[in-house]
């Protein structure tokens, strides 16, 4: 295997004895985890966008989060539906990610 990374769903909700993760638990655990994963050499991370739903309904933010904060790990998105995006404002999102991860 020459490349290994993962693509998150962006599960949350019930966790059990009464406790449930919420949309920014999630976010967190996805920035935390991405940080370690950059630190055992995992080559990327890639997230799909979740309109409508509380938790990552847009990963840009959470891609500019990760690329500040780990060093090697690439980052990305799974599917983007264009039917939901104004091409516009994702390019320029996804050229801020690009700028503050270096690349």
């Amino acid at each position: 295997m020459q490349r290994f990374g993962t693509l998150s769903f962006g599960h949350y909700g019930p966790l059990g004895g009464g406790r449930e993760l919420t949309a920014g638990d999630s976010i967190c655990q996805a920035i935390d985890l991405a940080q370690g994963m950059d630190d055992l050499g995992v080559n990327g991370t890639y997230f799909r966008v979740h309109h409508f739903a509380r938790q990552q309904a847009s990963p840009m933010p959470l891609l500019s989060a990760i690329a500040a904060t780990t060093k090697n790990i690439e980052v990305g998105t799974g599917v983007i539906d264009m039917r939901y995006e104004n091409p516009l404002h994702l390019a320029e999102e996804a050229a801020a990610v690009d700028l503050i991860s270096d690349g």
